[in-house]
Parts: C-alpha cells; sequence; structure tokens
C-alpha cells in the first residue's frame, strides 16, 4: 500500500478501462478539447518530431510573456503545471520547512512535500470556501517553505480575495515563497497575480493549457515568477518538452476568442446545473470555475461507485470531506446525462 500519488488520485474513479460511452466528470478536463487553431499547429508539428526544435519551448514562453507584459526570463515553460507545483515544493520545503494549503485543496503538492519530508499543514477554508491566509501563516510559523494556494480552488472551485493573497505574500516569513495555482483562472472574473511577479515579490504563479484550453493529455504550461526562483526549479529535473503540446499551447494563446467563448459556455452549462440542483434541495459550494463539490449526505465514494454503474464518472471525495463529491462541468449533454444519473443514484 505505499503512498497515494497524484496519477493514482486522478485515475480513482475508474475500475479498469471506461465504458467506449461513459461520461467523465471526473478529472477537471474540458470535453472541447483543444481549439482548432491548436489542432492545426499540432497536426503541422507531428512532421517535425524528428528533431528537438527547442525554439518551440521558446516560442511559448516568450508569447505569453508578450501578451502579458512580461519579461521574458520571468515565464519557463513546462509539461502542465504539476510539474512546476512538484519542483517549488521540492525547492523550498524539507523537514524543518512545512508546506501549507487549504482543506480541501489539490494534492499534488502534498506527494511533493512527503519526498522531501516536509510537514504538511492543512488548513481548514473559511466560512465563504476561500483560503484562511491568516491561520496559513500562523500553521506555516517561521520556516515555512511553501504556502500553496489555488485560485479558484480546486476541488471547490471557491475564489480567495486579491487583498487576503496580497496580505499573505506580505506578511509570509523571509526564505519562503507563495506558490498561487491559476490552473483555474479562465473561468472566473478574478484578477491574476502575474503583476506581483513583475514587482518581484516571493511569488511562484502556475498557468495550464490543461483546462480551458483543452489539452490535459498534450501537457504544456507555465512558471512564471523572478530568475533566481526559476532557477531553483530548474535543478529538479532535465527532461526535454514535446515540441507538439508547445505548439498546441502557443497557438491557443493567439487564437482569438477562445477563452471568452469558453468561459461563457461553462458559466451557461455550470448555473444551469445549479438552478437544477437548488430545484431538488441539493447542497453545493457555489463555484466559479469548471467543477463544483456537491454533499450527497452519505460517503462520497459510495455514490461515486453508483453512478459509475449509471456509466456516468464522477470525481473523488476528500478525507475532511467525506461526503461531498466532486464533479467536473461537462457538455449540456453530458450534464443531462448527470442529472439523470445523479436523481437516481440521490433518491
Amino acid at each position: 500500500s505505499g503512498p497515494v500519488t497524484e496519477r493514482m488520485l486522478a485515475q480513482m474513479s475508474f475500475a479498469g478501462e471506461p465504458p467506449a460511452d461513459a461520461v467523465l466528470l471526473n478529472a477537471n478536463e474540458n470535453p472541447l478539447g483543444p481549439c482548432a487553431e491548436a489542432m492545426e499547429a499540432m497536426g503541422a508539428m507531428l512532421k517535425r518530431g524528428g528533431r528537438y526544435h527547442y525554439e518551440e519551448v521558446m516560442r511559448l514562453s516568450r508569447t505569453f510573456a508578450e501578451m502579458e507584459g512580461l519579461r521574458p526570463e520571468l515565464v519557463q515553460s513546462y509539461a502542465g503545471s504539476s510539474d512546476p507545483l512538484h519542483r517549488t515544493v521540492l525547492a523550498f520545503c524539507g523537514p524543518d520547512r512545512p508546506f501549507v494549503k487549504g482543506e480541501p485543496g489539490y494534492e499534488a503538492g502534498d506527494r511533493a512535500a512527503d519526498i522531501v519530508k516536509a510537514p504538511v499543514r492543512r488548513v481548514p477554508l473559511t466560512k465563504d470556501y476561500a483560503h484562511d491566509v491568516d491561520a496559513m501563516l500562523e500553521a506555516g510559523g517561521p520556516k515555512a517553505g511553501v504556502f500553496y494556494v489555488c485560485n479558484p480552488n480546486n476541488p471547490t472551485g471557491s475564489v480567495t480575495p486579491r487583498a487576503a493573497i496580497e496580505r499573505l505574500v506580505e506578511k509570509k516569513p523571509a526564505g519562503s515563497v507563495v506558490l498561487i495555482d491559476e490552473a483555474y483562472i479562465h473561468f472566473s472574473d478574478e484578477k491574476t497575480c502575474l503583476d506581483l511577479v513583475m514587482a518581484g515579490k516571493d511569488v511562484v504563479v502556475l498557468r495550464t493549457f490543461s483546462k480551458i484550453y483543452g489539452m490535459a493529455g498534450l501537457r504544456a504550461g507555465l512558471a512564471i515568477a523572478r530568475p533566481e526562483l526559476l532557477d531553483k526549479l530548474r535543478a529538479y529535473g532535465a527532461g526535454f518538452l514535446t515540441i507538439v503540446g508547445m505548439a498546441g499551447g502557443t497557438a491557443s494563446l493567439l487564437a482569438k476568442g477562445v477563452v471568452a467563448q469558453r468561459k461563457q459556455y461553462v458559466k451557461e452549462v455550470r448555473e444551469g446545473v445549479f438552478a437544477w440542483m437548488r430545484g431538488k434541495g441539493y447542497v453545493f459550494v457555489p463555484s466559479v470555475s469548471n467543477k463544483f463539490m456537491v454533499d450527497v449526505k452519505r460517503p462520497g465514494r459510495e455514490v461515486a461507485r453508483a453512478m459509475a454503474a449509471r456509466k456516468v464518472y464522477i470525481g473523488r471525495s476528500w478525507p475532511s470531506w467525506p461526503t461531498h463529491v466532486r464533479v467536473t462541468v461537462g457538455t449540456r449533454e453530458e450534464m443531462e446525462k448527470f442529472k439523470a444519473a445523479f436523481a437516481q443514484v440521490m433518491g
């Protein structure tokens, strides 16, 4: 029985290969997939796959920097955002340097903390489902290594006010970093924290193409931080990046209207499901993201198994919230199937 890895968590809803006609609402993926521009760019890149094409890695980070008004040396390309998340914890945490996070929260950093034998301080979210930054500062103490804030949060889809994040950045102990995971920022109206990087703060911001851009299996992401912080991350790996993912990421950034259109689509589908759940009396966490938590009033794993029997795969429960299950927002058609199965399971 060893430690539960991120890969295991992501696949926990499956018992083997899911049926071909299954509805997959378990991994916060975007069922719309890559945009047309990304598909074209990635298809063309396949023919060039016999070479490393390091310039594609640089092109992705440079394009992002230009679009966001950042100096190029502040941006580093990665295969998704879990890789730099993992590296940040390895670089800044240790036996006497805790990893501090909100609970429930994304677990990838916990695994990295285990590797370097760093204490994990899990701090319950506030009653408004925001990160409790004052409690996080207290839990981390004077030697904290990393304060992790996923905003909007995974799994709750809730946001932490910008003022709270700024307070965390200003009050954290010297030598620690605030790791701000913006994997889901595009689904919300929240202000990005890239300006904190530009201001020279001890902040690492993560971005991924796995969510709104629909490239989860193609692996493209970015870490944005001061050069000396990025240098520390580089020491924890040397893998080359796939030019297909890099080209898809660059094309996605340059594509017109993709973010706005997909943000609106997900919002309409999500709010439609929320209206249906309110009508049924179900209790859920208001989300501004592409997933939500619903309280099923009994062990969540039982409900997940019952849903899977109906070919609708939903996400997992967290030990701190055992009666809640996470549900990804799929297409309109997929969410109709979710509602039918969920109503049956809930009785």
